[in-house]
């Protein structure tokens, strides 16, 4: 029952898909626009099979880049979080010029970072780690400030010290926003580390799709971006298991819900 539920849950979004690829074939197809503009979907399909093993070569790269940056975001984040989440004055002074930064397009940031770190890993790992970052901090913030104050009052009434009711109740609490920001931050780590490799670097998906416009090989183009949704989807799909894995107890308050 729940299979056949959960089925049916995703038919109105493979509906959705399936008319914008009929839309797009048909524009394509029947000359609406030129082809050397909109390549039809079976040219895309025809290009990523051609250049599959470069794809892969060059996916691979750019996830490492991903997978640093987002490993480094989400540690700083952790830390900073935490810490602004202890120390108030720290909180009032800190989180405006957290939201100051987002302000900042990563455009702008890409090239200096090549400027200063050159046109290794480093620089792509720096941007991709200060576009994560951001999302997975407020995320944590919030959970820290929607614990139960009821429940730590009990703690704190037992004589559980700081660190306890934050090991026990706090984290715990956070867990659920935690995984919030990180479902968004792994979009943008990929998207982070192809903006990066689009302004400098030898290797990438960026940087097989900047060879391959100024080639004017839209259908190719098309296939990396193919690519990059691909591993973003299975990103956020990673994320959402380890969600499943670390808070068994969401489940039970949905099936508390649903009764």
């Amino acid at each position: 029952m729940k299979k056949s539920s959960g089925i049916t849950s995703k038919l109105p979004a493979a509906a959705a898909l399936a008319v914008v690829v009929l839309l797009w074939l048909g524009a394509s197809e029947g000359g609406l626009v030129p082809a050397f503009m909109l390549p039809s979907p079976v040219q895309v399909c025809r290009a990523l099979a051609a250049d599959l093993p470069v794809l892969a070569e060059n996916a691979w790269v750019t996830l490492l880049e991903a997978a640093w940056g987002l490993g480094l975001g989400v540690a700083l984040a952790l830390a900073l979080a935490t810490l602004m989440h202890w120390v108030r004055p720290l909180y009032r002074a800190l989180y405006p010029l957290l939201v100051i930064t987002q302000t900042i397009p990563t455009i702008a940031i890409a090239p200096l970072l090549v400027l200063w770190m050159g046109f290794g890993m480093a620089p792509k790992v720096t941007l991709v780690a200060l576009t994560t970052f951001f999302p997975i901090a407020v995320s944590l913030l919030e959970g820290y400030a929607s614990t139960d104050r009821a429940a730590a009052g009990l703690l704190r009434s037992m004589g559980a010290t700081r660190w306890q009711i934050f090991r026990h109740l706090e984290f715990p609490s956070a867990l659920s926003h935690f995984f919030s920001g990180l479902r968004v931050s792994v979009s943008y780590a990929v998207v982070g580390a192809v903006i990066s490799e689009w302004l400098g670097g030898f290797e990438g998906l960026g940087v097989y799709m900047t060879r391959v416009k100024k080639a004017y090989a839209f259908d190719k183009m098309f296939a990396v971006i193919l690519v990059i949704v691909a591993v973003s989807l299975l990103l956020m799909a990673l994320v959402t298991l380890l969600r499943r894995r670390a808070c068994p107890w969401e489940k039970f308050e949905k099936i508390e819900r649903n009764d």
